[in-house]
């Protein structure tokens, strides 16, 4: 686990890494680097949670050695000025901030979780806009609901905050466009439908990018910006000050309470959870051990715990927040089904958030299983992981396979927030499982045919198939594909969970003026 951890960190210093190499040219602008500004923005001594770190590791680039994570986009949760915010910054370090197609599709999920969490969305832009030597047609489509979404933040009554740093070209200009507050940088700050080299081509008329769509222009003449800043540091302050004056709503006085209610953390160590999950997923694990290192005092109420044993379902407190966990210490069967659906409604009736704990291989598979309704009695489980009415929230641990992924609330059920340990595989069967199962079809369509299998094509296309299947379960393969919120050590998940819980919680109990349109610009 300490080496997957490792290789983990590293990659997401590979990113920091490559951006920190136009340093040079930042300096000589007089700009800060994108994760300084970053730095500067967020409150000093705060937690900040990063999201979808690994995005589009291993797509564009093949190459394992050569493939930058983090889709050109740094995002996650943090604080500024007291607010719980969703900050997201443009990488304009790599490819000056060009969007990649993982880079749109991490940020269109965190606008999803700014949406569902009641998050003001501040956003640090600087970019290239799209690259027109990787022009893809469905990038550009998919791409609006980029706008789409901020729209949709506004008239809910969620802030969007810009700050332009640079360049916003084409589509990019409607990122302030469709912000309701828009700090610009003297002398940096661009926005235009069109820059001098598309205007020459398509009019022929001839422009200087500060005559277009210059920051003095912007707040002088078309109104598209609110604040003129001398710098970087200067926007970022001034980005400070609109936080702070936000209004009670979304002040720190109650994320301030939250935190007061918190009782003292269990003193069972964190380290122990690196040793939890085997290396071979073949081996049993109590994911009983994994949850009471987690909770508040080590304390579990137990939910049928002699009925569909190999699911377990628990009540507890974390962080001072009454939760239910729901984890798989083997298949799901029949009863394990019945059991997590029962327990479900009864949490919603409660009104607590639901953990999952996935560690599965899927839902139990046989004869007596599917004379036993295993078919309806899962599709219970999904019905009820479907319209659950709280807050639910997926770490994948170890397995997560077959429909067990859909039943304990993976990507495509919409949690509020999915993590993956670094021992995490994600697949519809295990790759030796894949291998043979096409095997057994391939040998009857040939005995169909009278012929015999060749033993060494044969075992060619097994271990052909085996190693698609696990190179694609690796949980570093799908969190860069973002079928994940990002990949957390192990003995961060107590921290992390706490986090997300305190932010559906003031999520709750923040309220919205919604309107019907977005904050126009005028």
């Amino acid at each position: 686990m300490l080496q997957r951890i490792a290789q983990w960190r590293a990659l997401e210093q590979r990113s920091a890494d490559k951006s920190a190499e136009a340093r040079p040219v930042f300096d000589r602008r007089g700009q800060l680097l994108p994760r300084e500004r970053v730095g500067l923005l967020l409150d000093a001594g705060r937690p900040f949670l990063p999201l979808c770190s690994l995005a589009g590791f291993l797509q564009d680039q093949k190459d394992p050695a050569a493939s930058v994570p983090g889709g050109g986009i740094i995002a996650g949760i943090g604080f500024v000025a007291g607010v719980r915010c969703m900050v997201v910054a443009s990488d304009s370090g790599i490819d000056a901030g060009a969007i990649q197609p993982m880079g749109l599709e991490k940020i269109l999920r965190v606008q999803e979780i700014a949406l569902a969490n009641k998050l003001p969305f501040v956003h640090l832009v600087e970019s290239a806009g799209a690259n027109l030597m990787r022009y893809r047609v469905e990038t550009f489509v998919q791409g609006g609901a980029l706008f789409r979404n901020l729209a949709l933040l506004s008239a809910a009554g969620i802030p969007v905050i810009t700050v332009q740093h640079g360049s916003g070209t084409a589509g990019g200009a409607y990122m302030p466009g469709l912000s309701d507050i828009v700090i610009m940088v003297r002398g940096r700050s661009r926005a235009f439908l069109a820059g001098p080299p598309l205007l020459k081509a398509a009019t022929g008329e001839e422009a200087t990018e500060e005559e277009l769509g210059g920051a003095e222009m912007h707040t002088q003449v078309s109104g598209l910006g609110e604040y003129l800043a001398e710098d970087d540091r200067h926007a970022l302050g001034i980005a400070r000050e609109v936080l702070a004056h936000l209004g009670p709503a979304f002040s720190a006085g109650r994320s301030a309470e939250f935190h007061a209610q918190r009782p003292t953390p269990d003193a069972r160590p964190e380290e122990e959870l690196l040793g939890l999950m085997p290396s071979n997923l073949r081996e049993p694990v109590d994911l009983r051990e994994v949850m009471v290192r987690l909770v508040d005092a080590g304390t579990l109420l137990e939910f049928k715990p002699g009925y569909g044993a190999a699911t377990v379902c628990a009540q507890a407190v974390l962080a001072g927040h009454a939760i239910g966990f729901i984890a798989n210490n083997g298949p799901i069967d029949v009863a394990g089904a019945n059991k997590a659906t029962h327990f479900i409604q009864w949490l919603c009736q409660l009104g607590q958030p639901i953990v999952y704990l996935q560690n599965t291989t899927g839902y139990i598979v046989g004869r007596q299983s599917e004379r036993d309704g295993m078919i309806k009695h899962g599709s219970k489980m999904i019905q009820a992981v479907t319209h659950a009415t709280v807050p639910q929230i997926t770490i994948q641990c170890g397995a997560s396979f077959g429909a067990g992924n859909y039943g304990m609330c993976g990507r495509a059920y919409g949690p509020r927030f999915l993590f993956s340990w670094p021992s995490a595989r994600t697949a519809v069967m295990g790759g030796e499982q894949a291998a043979r199962t096409m095997q057994i079809v391939g040998e009857a369509a040939l005995a169909r045919k009278g012929t015999a299998p060749d033993p060494a094509q044969a075992k060619l296309q097994y271990e052909r198939i085996v190693q698609m299947f696990e190179a694609q379960a690796d949980a570093f393969h799908t969190s860069g594909l973002l079928l994940d919120d990002g990949i957390i050590d192990p003995r961060d998940t107590r921290a992390v969970l706490a986090f997300c819980l305190d932010t559906v919680a003031q999520a709750q109990a923040r309220p919205l003026r919604t309107i019907q349109f977005g904050v126009a610009r005028m």
